[in-house]
């Protein structure tokens, strides 16, 4: 019965046209800076992300333009500085109120963030965009389809970087983070830094996990799938140098689950946190098991883990998942502050004192890993989960 459940989900998602299914919402697009820079954006790149703008074929909304007016505006001209229009001129009291709510944000700062949101904007859309170039700091390294790998200030930077689908993570996409971990596990950086790009931190797995091609039985495709799940929490588990977490929208699933296994996590005041696991017919993973009651309390993480709740970014923080929570219009500039300041710290100790901490509970994170992974395993091929998988995504195509 499972087999040939999953067998109708995936023909039934051939046939259903791909903008009819969301796993969430869609939001307004909203600004982050990329990984860090010394100086942000130059004029150069900024000037040249510009001219992309005119190679879009969709109205953003109001609300994303007048994002890139304040950054235009604090770009160009540095903090607002002129009076507030009078409260009959709706149209450019909503822009002197955008272009203020920038604070004392740098000039570089904010060209950096105009170059990110044109470049998701470009995403969003398909497009190539000279932009993306723009906006990447120096440093970077190729190799990788769906991340942005940067070195720079002894922080390596793992972006998830497929804004137009949410940051959801494909089987590509999973090979590509643990090969990236690895690479910064050897590489000469003091800390490492994941984060996402776009408005979501990460929205999970990508619906296309979830199809069958008919090369492969569906015990087949979750013995694979379980086999990657497993290396891929494996290497958080292993990873050697401090790890943090920027968190810059909304979690869903697995990019919440590993977050225990970071050693901060700063998170944006407009994030949330989110793991329907009852709800798709499936069971935790990423050691959550273990860590969240662990961290949480067996109450609160029961409601996480086993009820569906979605928790705030003051939430989080509060139950101890998050380390720290700085307002949206901060978030960047405060949080790569405090990283770079890190990043120069003696990296042998801050190396050998994380794996001091660590040392009593890796053994134990192991074997969490393989308990959750089986279970995962079985809860995959059982009719239970192919008719919850089944009727979510129904329900969302009804949307």
């Amino acid at each position: 019965m499972a087999a040939a459940t999953l067998r109708c989900y995936s023909l039934w998602r051939q046939l259903t046209p791909k903008s009819s299914v969301r796993l969430l919402p869609l939001s307004v697009v909203k600004i982050h800076t990329s990984a860090p820079r010394v100086m942000g954006a130059t004029v150069e790149q900024f000037e040249r992300a510009k001219s992309q703008l005119s190679m879009l074929q969709k109205d953003p909304g109001n609300q994303v333009k007048l994002k890139m007016y304040g950054l235009f505006k604090q770009a160009t001209q540095g903090p607002c500085n002129t009076p507030k229009p009078g409260m009959m001129d709706f149209v450019n009291k909503a822009k002197w109120e955008a272009w203020k709510s920038l604070g004392s944000i740098p000039q570089e700062d904010a060209r950096q963030q105009y170059c990110d949101l044109v470049v998701s904007l470009m995403d969003a859309e398909g497009l190539s965009s000279t932009a993306e170039t723009a906006a990447k700091p120096s440093g970077s390294t190729s190799g990788f389809n769906s991340l942005l790998v940067t070195t720079e200030d002894g922080i390596t930077t793992i972006k998830m970087n497929r804004p137009a689908k949410k940051n959801a993570i494909t089987n590509e996409m999973y090979n590509e983070i643990i090969a990236a971990l690895e690479q910064a596990a050897k590489d000469d950086s003091v800390i490492t830094v994941f984060t996402g790009a776009g408005d979501f931190y990460c929205s999970g797995n990508d619906l296309n996990n979830f199809q069958l091609d008919g090369t492969k039985s569906v015990e087949e495709k979750a013995k694979d799938g379980a086999e990657l799940l497993r290396k891929y929490v494996k290497a958080y588990i292993d990873f050697p140098k401090p790890l943090v977490a920027v968190v810059n929208g909304p979690a869903v699933g697995i990019s919440v689950t590993v977050l225990g296994l970071f050693d901060l996590v700063y998170a944006n005041d407009k994030a949330t946190f989110h793991t329907p696991f009852s709800q798709l017919g499936q069971s935790p993973e990423g050691c959550s098991s273990y860590i969240f009651p662990k961290v949480m309390g067996p109450a609160k993480a029961s409601e996480v883990l086993l009820f569906n709740k979605k928790l705030t970014a003051v939430q989080a923080c509060e139950l101890g998942l998050v380390t720290e929570v700085f307002p949206d219009s901060s978030f960047q500039t405060e949080v790569w502050r405090r990283l770079k300041a890190y990043a120069k710290l003696p990296p042998n100790s801050l190396k050998l004192s994380k794996q001091l901490i660590r040392s009593e509970e890796k053994a134990r994170l192991h074997a969490v890993n393989d308990a959750e992974v089986n279970l995962l395993r079985e809860r995959w091929t059982s009719d239970e989960c192919a008719n919850a998988i089944m009727s979510f995504f129904m329900s969302k195509a009804k949307l």
